[in-house]
């Protein structure tokens, strides 16, 4: 079923109009045979008749708005073919020879699309710009990360003046709460002119959303497909113990119901009966804690879980691979690995073997070091896709994903143990999927998976043109029970929230291209701040029930002898400084004990006058003071939640400009902007708030500083941390801006290089300022320095291998590989700023320059394009 709303406020009078012809009758008949005519000259048309394949009626619909001009957002499940309308941007740019840009949430997706497109219009006409790649960056087709669209349109580079279509794969990343802003920060910024391309996953507000883009870049086609091209069916896998073999069940009692399975729950049901048996022929009396009570978390038998490679071997046995294990654990997925090659499974044969060692040792040739080879334990990463197992996770290099990926797609590779990661828009479809477990640990805690992540991964499962039908195997595991997957698969929408904030770098970029009134206003612009007015409006309407009531009250009160109203507002300032003052004052710290008298002594005379104003108050001489309090206590009820309601309101509305406000506040008081006071006609300042800003030297660093950590960094630089460095202590240094330890991590290194120590103690100093500075300001804590990396970055500057660089570390190639180019990003950010550091400036940035080089190189340097 596909759906297309046209967010436009025209009259409908063309569908009226339509709907009063008879389908046979002449005109009808005519204006049938015009439309095909105009379709026929179409782009669209043209577009069609370069596939091999016929189109399906979302995307004919999507690429029909799209070139009549609308912005179009596609909202469709993983692997219906939403591209195919990102293809017909690309192609409609090409025949009106304007340009295109093609922007992913990460750098993977962007390599493989820009294959993608080399094979379509060839080498001379696609780019690539990544963090760490630029290659043919003046092309009429350029892929990028989002980012560094960002930043193009921070620059106002020149390369945006031909450009008309931007497409935002995964535009439902936007919720992201660390690189989602930046979905945002594009949307409201590119040129009016640019027409807007969003793929999304099924999202249940993507009206909300559409709705949003509509408001801010006008005319939007909202298309929504909600049939998967191939139909995915549900089982589970249970298992008695390990001498039965594994069994599995459909979750569903047919492919049309909603209703479990029968001999599913029955299965389970005789299952626990065993587990209990099995426990209970163990111990006897178990299930008693401390008093002799039940303790029925510890004692509450569990069903045995079927292993990783009995479930592989069943699947196998049935004709379900190639498949994806998903696992939501790196070091579970290379155990994985492991247990299925000692458990003796074989999943090539020996033709399938020969050409995956050919292909592999094609793709590693030349690539990296014997030493890096031998640290990444290559040989037994081989042996394993010999076999037909590969492991896919964010722990593992680039090169080796890129492996995995492409032996896989040629079904060389039968099972991938991935980590979630992988879901996310690599196209590597597969005939089934299976997912271990129905939570994961999220970095505080195990959590339930959500509709929409259960969506997503299993969306993997069915290849279009070769399977018919796709299967989504759960496995049985503690704690399952299959009326929580039957709800997880069911519910195939989650709801898209906006994580956008303003930043200190923001702030900066949009004050060095407009004036403090118009950042203000496109800040209001934002989802984030779209999303606080929908809700404002519930609370609009509250407000406006409570006043109409207060003022009925107050009709209901008036008293001859004085103002009620004053009366009662009386005894409620009355009641707050008895109550909540001298509470708040009680768990007040004071720097002595005679400050803490003081302010008891204080409140005390506020509320011996507040009692004598009420004592002496002339409405309480009246004889129907007894009636009128009767109102009157209604009237302080709905005046406090009136209260309350109003400063919900007032922090949704404005909610963004606010934070940006505080920001512009704090950027003042450390010297990046300067202030400009709003005058009268005689000259005189009006108030004290600035009218606009400017950017000092610091602002215009700061601008080039797109760290999380884009102040304190700043700081850093401006203080003189950097000066005297030598570019392996640069290096080093910056890295505690990029690194994050995975959990568990002390933020210190095993040993500080040289005087590292010291400047590391003085940015932790910095750091500890801007967090407090921040607080008081109410805005978010800034996220800690991490100097868990100091060591390692500085050996690998210093020209150390590989093997040496991670000897007694647990981290990972992939981690090193990944954070060292977020280090050599960062530190060609900091080359930048050399014209705006007062002392040592370029002697800074060329330090900057040559850390970055020494960063990469060798397995860091490797950018996964031929």
């Amino acid at each position: 079923m596909a759906r297309r709303h046209r967010h436009k406020h025209g009259s409908g009078t063309d569908e009226a109009d339509n709907t009063m012809q008879q389908p046979d009758s002449p005109a009808a008949r005519y204006q049938a045979f015009r439309e095909r005519q105009k379709h026929s000259a179409s782009a669209a048309h043209r577009f069609a008749q370069t596939l091999d394949f016929p189109l399906d009626d979302f995307q004919l619909d999507a690429i029909n708005a799209l070139e009549a001009g609308d912005n179009v957002i596609v909202a469709a499940p993983t692997g219906a073919g939403k591209t195919i309308v990102a293809d017909f941007a690309v192609f409609l740019a090409q025949e009106r020879n304007v340009k295109a840009f093609y922007t992913t949430p990460i750098k993977a997706l962007s390599n493989q699309k820009y294959h993608d497109l080399v094979e379509l219009y060839g080498q001379d006409r696609v780019g690539l710009l990544t963090g760490d790649t630029s290659i043919n960056s003046e092309a009429d087709i350029v892929v990028m990360t989002t980012e560094v669209l960002r930043n193009m349109l921070y620059e106002q580079s020149t390369t945006l003046t031909a450009l008309r279509y931007v497409v935002l794969d995964e535009v439902h990343y936007l919720a992201d709460r660390f690189r989602g802003p930046v979905w945002e920060e594009v949307i409201i910024h590119l040129p009016r002119q640019v027409r807007v391309v969003g793929l999304s996953a099924t999202v249940s507000n993507v009206e909300d959303f559409s709705a949003w883009i509509e408001s801010t870049r006008g005319d939007t086609a909202l298309v929504v497909s909600e049939r998967r091209p191939v139909p995915l069916e549900q089982h589970v896998m249970v298992q008695r113990d390990e001498r039965h073999e594994p069994e599995i069940y459909d979750l569903y009692r047919s492919a049309t119901s909603t209703q479990l399975n029968p001999d599913l729950v029955s299965r389970i049901s005789e299952l626990d009966r065993i587990a209990e048996r099995r426990v209970g022929g163990r111990g006897g009396s178990h299930g008693r804690g401390r008093g002799g009570h039940s303790d029925r978390r510890e004692s509450r038998a569990q069903r045995y879980t079927p292993k990783r490679w009995a479930v592989v071997d069943e699947l196998h046995y049935l004709d379900l691979l190639p498949g994806i294990y998903f696992i939501f654990s790196r070091n579970g997925c290379d155990m994985a690995v492991q247990q299925c090659i000692n458990a003796g499974l074989e999943l090539t044969t020996p033709q399938e073997a020969r050409r995956i060692r050919q292909i592999v040792d094609e793709m590693v040739d030349g690539q990296l070091t014997r030493d890096e080879l031998r640290t990444l334990h290559f040989a037994n990463f081989r042996f394993a896709l010999e076999e037909g197992f590969a492991p896919h996770h964010a722990g593992m290099i680039a090169l080796f994903r890129q492996i995995v990926e492409r032996l896989f797609e040629e079904s060389l590779v039968k099972v991938v143990f991935a980590t979630e990661t992988l879901a996310l828009g690599i196209n590597m479809p597969a005939r089934c999927v299976v997912v271990e477990k129905l939570d994961k640990f999220n970095g505080t805690g195990h959590v339930p998976l959500t509709p929409g992540e259960f969506t997503q991964l299993t969306g993997r499962a069915g290849r279009r043109g070769i399977d018919s039908i796709g299967h989504a195997v759960v496995v049985d595991h503690r704690d399952f029970q299959a009326a929580t997957a039957a709800a997880l698969s069911s519910k195939r929408v989650y709801p898209l929230h906006s994580s956008f904030r303003p930043t200190f770098n923001m702030a900066v970029n949009l004050l060095d291209s407009s004036d403090y009134r118009t950042a203000r206003a496109t800040l209001d612009h934002s989802f984030a701040q779209w999303e606080a007015n929908e809700s404002a409006e519930t609370l609009e309407s509250q407000i406006v029930t409570l006043r109409t009531a207060l003022d009925g009250y107050e009709r209901a009160f008036v008293c001859d002898r004085g103002d009620f109203r004053d009366f009662l507002q009386v005894r409620m300032r009355l009641t707050d400084l008895e109550r909540g003052e001298r509470k708040a004052l009680k768990h007040r710290n004071f720097r002595s004990e005679q400050e803490r008298s003081q302010a008891f002594r204080d409140l005390d005379r506020r509320i011996a006058e507040l009692r004598e104003k009420d004592r002496d108050h002339p409405c309480r001489s009246c004889p129907d003071l007894a009636q009128h309090m009767r109102w009157g206590h209604r009237w302080m009820r709905e005046s406090r939640e009136l209260e309350r309601v109003q400063h919900r309101y007032d922090s949704r509305t404005g909610s963004v400009a606010r934070r940006f406000d505080a920001i512009c506040m704090i950027l003042e008081n450390l010297g990046y902007l300067e202030g400009v006071a709003a005058s009268s006609a005689t000259g005189e300042p009006l108030d004290d708030r600035p009218a606009d800003y400017v950017l000092t030297e610091r602002g215009q660093l700061l601008r080039r500083l797109y760290s999380e950590l884009d102040l304190v960094l700043a700081q850093c630089l401006v203080s003189g941390l950097f000066a005297d460095l030598k570019p392996a202590e640069v290096a080093a240094l910056c890295s505690a801006f990029v690194y994050e330890a995975r959990r568990g991590g002390s933020g210190e290194p095993r040993r500080y290089p040289g005087n590292l120590e010291h400047v590391a103690m003085q940015a932790k100093r910095v750091w500890s300022r801007i967090n407090v500075i921040c607080e008081d300001a109410g805005l978010d804590a800034p996220r800690q320095l991490d100097f868990g990396m100091v060591d390692i970055a500085y050996e690998w500057a210093k020209g150390s291998d590989l093997s040496v660089v991670l000897q007694n570390s647990d981290m990972t190639g992939g981690d090193f590989v990944r954070t060292c180019k977020r280090l050599a990003d960062i530190l060609g950010q900091v080359a930048q700023t050399g014209p705006y550091l007062a002392v040592d400036g370029e002697d800074v940035a060329t330090t900057a320059r040559q850390a970055a080089d020494l960063i990469n190189r060798g397995i860091v340097a490797y950018s996964g394009v031929d």
